[in-house]
C-alpha cells in the first residue's frame, strides 16, 4: 500500500467518522431519542431535543462579542476547509488507472485481461526479490491501451544502482510487457539508498 493510499483511506475515515457522528447526534435530537428512552446526555451536550439549535442565542452573542475580526475567521477557515476537499477531490478523479490489461496484445488473447492491481502486485513481489533491494513498490498508470510503470526500490546500502536497474529491465519489466504486448510500454524508476535521497531514472 503506497504513501498516498494511506493517506486517502485516513482521510476519508475520518470523515466518514465526523460525519457519522453528526448525523447520529441530529438522528437522537429529531427523533427525540433521549426522552423517548429515558436516556440522560452528558452535560452540555448539544442538540438533546427536536427544539435545539446548535447555536443558541447566548452562544451567538458570546461569540459575536469577541470582535470584528470572529466571524470572517471563521468563513475563511471553512472557506479553506472547502477549498482543500475540493483539490482532494480533482486530485482523486486526476488519478488514472488503468483498471484491466489484456494479456498477450490488443484485442486480448480469447478475451483475458489482467488487472492493474494484480499486475502490480506481481511486479512488487518479483522486484522486492531483486539481489540488493530492500523494498519495492509499483503502481500502474494510464489508460488500458497505453499504460506506464512506476517502480520505487529502495536498496541496499551495498547495492550498485546500475545493476539493479539492469536486472530490473531484463526481469520483472521485460516480463510484464511480454505478457501485455505492450513492448514499449514507459516506465518510471525511482532508487532509493536508506539514508540517501532518491534518484530518479526513466
Amino acid at each position: 500500500m503506497t504513501p498516498r493510499t494511506v493517506l486517502n483511506r485516513s482521510l476519508l475515515a475520518l470523515a466518514g467518522l465526523v460525519l457519522l457522528g453528526g448525523g447520529l447526534l441530529i438522528l437522537f435530537a429529531g427523533l427525540d431519542i433521549y426522552r423517548r428512552h429515558d436516556l440522560v446526555p452528558p452535560v452540555g451536550w448539544p442538540l438533546t431535543t427536536p427544539h435545539d439549535v446548535l447555536l443558541g442565542s447566548a452562544d451567538r452573542a458570546r461569540w459575536s462579542s469577541q470582535g470584528w475580526w470572529w466571524w470572517p475567521a471563521v468563513i475563511a477557515a471553512l472557506a479553506l476547509v472547502a477549498l482543500l476537499a475540493l483539490w482532494w477531490l480533482l486530485a482523486q478523479l486526476r488519478q488514472r488507472h488503468p483498471g484491466a490489461l489484456p494479456v498477450g496484445g490488443t484485442p486480448p488473447q480469447e478475451g483475458v485481461e489482467l488487472r492493474d492491481h494484480a499486475l502490480s502486485d506481481a511486479i512488487t513481489a518479483e522486484a522486492g526479490a531483486l539481489p540488493g533491494v530492500e523494498h519495492a513498490a509499483v503502481r500502474i498508470t494510464g489508460r488500458p491501451a497505453h499504460p506506464r510503470t512506476r517502480v520505487g526500490l529502495t536498496l541496499t546500502s551495498q547495492a550498485a544502482p546500475g545493476t539493479v536497474l539492469d536486472v530490473l529491465c531484463e526481469g520483472p519489466l521485460r516480463t510484464v510487457r511480454r505478457s501485455t504486448g505492450s513492448p514499449g510500454m514507459p516506465t518510471e524508476v525511482r532508487l532509493q539508498v536508506a539514508g540517501h535521497k532518491p534518484h530518479r531514472a526513466e
